[in-house]
């Protein structure tokens, strides 16, 4: 049994062990906070509907559309706290990258390599949020798609459930209708033209086609029913998400963070320039149109990533052999070379034990939070008795609808539910011309935001404003009459 533990085999252990380790992180995402609340919600009272968190949208129609993922993370908080919410993250991560594996090609190497390249363009948008689902069933449809493609493997019919686990779980279920489009598509072009040599023939194209129209109808069975169908299309249309948002921006290639995401799609260039293999149309119109959505909004990165590691090993592969680069690989080893590699691989685990560990430590938590969130300014309110109508920043909202419950928000990271409301959340926390007469319409008696931010600033300028608590991230501002009340 020692014996099959070969170079190659180590090398997988390894790279699954090293990808852990990288997706191991502190839960510091802001979003993640308010679906902690959102699942804690669901379990005291049930199905969200009306909006019970802010006074600005109370009572509004709010499509929970990750209802399903707030309450494994709210069960994984409960269990772990923020170690469980980090192994949330780690687990999903690590499960969508190697559920890729067996749908690559070439020998354990090339696969890791391509692997650990995927995986670090992926990780830039890798926390605790529902989106890792996604991220994970993601792979799981390509390799359903794949399979039958070039193995002739048919699960097809799991497509269905599937897709009506992920439609109560994330709104993300959107991208296997756009693999789906992608693969009909192709291969309607590969059967038309004829050139791929692993084309999904005229039955099999009917079968993906029935497949993908019989589950439809399966997105509605939620507590949101037809309207959770949707979703997709109703947050992409939000205007305010394109003009505000980060992650809906074209990514920022001067940040070092999507470097890897460059270097995939360069890798990508020369693999297909070098590679002999036909010309598929189905992964043709899966990287256009990732590559696409990537570009457009950078949260989509993770995405393309899914789609093009698969893809750059085909190339790579063929490339290689093509030139006569072909590393021959053992199956049995001697024992001894064996052991040299078990060592090696719990010396590497307990590397990565004690980093996870490391990760997880409130000595490493609880710095990087109150780095980012507003931590003791929570505390803060969660301690003293001050007026409910309150105004914060709207990187803070969801942190402070866990942390300060009793305190309903003005605005959080719900972009679906505020909409273009975010654009009098921006008049007013820059201090533009209208600040006061927003603060009045929402009688406003109670501020957190920013240290040094522009209402910050307003504020302490205004009379009728106290600051009764600053420390170097938040402030908070009490107005007096409301003290007096």
């Amino acid at each position: 049994m020692m014996r099959n533990l070969t170079i190659e085999r180590t090398t997988i252990i390894v790279v699954v062990m090293l990808l852990f380790a990288m997706a191991m992180r502190v839960p510091v995402d802001t979003d993640t906070w308010w679906h902690l609340r959102s699942g804690e919600y669901i379990l005291d009272n049930g199905t969200i509907n009306g909006d019970p968190f802010s006074h600005t949208q109370s009572g509004e129609t709010w499509i929970n559309h990750s209802w399903g993922s707030q309450l494994i993370m709210y069960a994984t908080w409960q269990v772990g706290s923020n170690a469980g919410l980090a192994l949330y993250t780690a687990l999903l991560a690590v499960a969508g990258i190697m559920v890729l594996y067996p749908i690559s090609a070439g020998n354990a190497y090339l696969r890791a390599f391509v692997l650990v390249l995927g995986a670090s363009s992926a990780a830039v948008f890798w926390s605790a949020r529902p989106q890792m689902i996604s991220f994970f069933l993601s792979s799981v449809v390509l390799y359903l798609v794949y399979t039958y493609k070039r193995k002739g493997k048919d699960r097809l019919w799991f497509f269905v459930p599937l897709m009506w686990l992920w439609s109560n779980l994330h709104a993300g279920w959107s991208i296997a209708y756009i693999f789906m489009f992608a693969f009909l598509v192709g291969e309607l072009f590969n059967n038309i033209f004829g050139i791929d040599e692993n084309v999904i023939g005229w039955q099999g194209w009917r079968k993906l086609l029935l497949v993908t129209v019989v589950s439809i109808p399966f997105l509605a069975l939620s507590p949101y029913s037809f309207q959770n169908m949707l979703v997709p299309l109703n947050t992409v249309n939000i205007g305010s998400l394109r003009d505000f948002i980060q992650e809906w921006n074209s990514p920022n290639f001067q940040g070092r963070e999507t470097w890897p995401f460059i270097a995939i799609v360069m890798s990508l260039f020369g693999a297909l320039w070098a590679s002999r293999l036909k010309f598929d149309w189905s992964g043709f119109f899966l990287l256009i149109g990732t590559l696409f959505l990537a570009l457009l909004y950078g949260r989509n990165i993770a995405v393309f990533a899914v789609v093009a590691t698969p893809i750059l090993t085909h190339h790579l592969d063929n490339a290689l052999t093509e030139r006569g680069f072909v590393l021959r690989t053992r199956q049995k080893i001697p024992s001894s070379l064996a052991m040299a590699n078990l060592a090696l691989v719990i010396v590497i685990a307990l590397a990565v034990l004690v980093y996870s560990v490391g990760v997880v430590l409130p000595t490493t938590v609880d710095p990087a939070q109150e780095e980012r969130l507003p931590v003791a300014a929570a505390a803060y309110l969660a301690e003293n008795d001050l007026p409910r109508e309150m105004f914060n920043s709207y990187n803070w909202g969801g942190y402070l609808m866990f942390a300060a419950p009793d305190y309903p928000v003005f605005i959080d990271g719900r972009t679906d539910l505020y909409g273009d409301f975010l654009r009098t959340y921006l008049d007013a926390t820059l201090a533009r011309d209208n600040w006061r007469d927003i603060l009045a319409e929402y009688d406003i008696n109670l501020v957190v935001v920013e240290n040094g931010g522009g209402l910050d600033l307003a504020l302490r300028e205004e009379t009728g404003w106290t600051l009764v608590y600053e420390d170097d991230l938040a402030v908070i501002h009490v107005k007096d009459s409301a003290d007096e009340e």
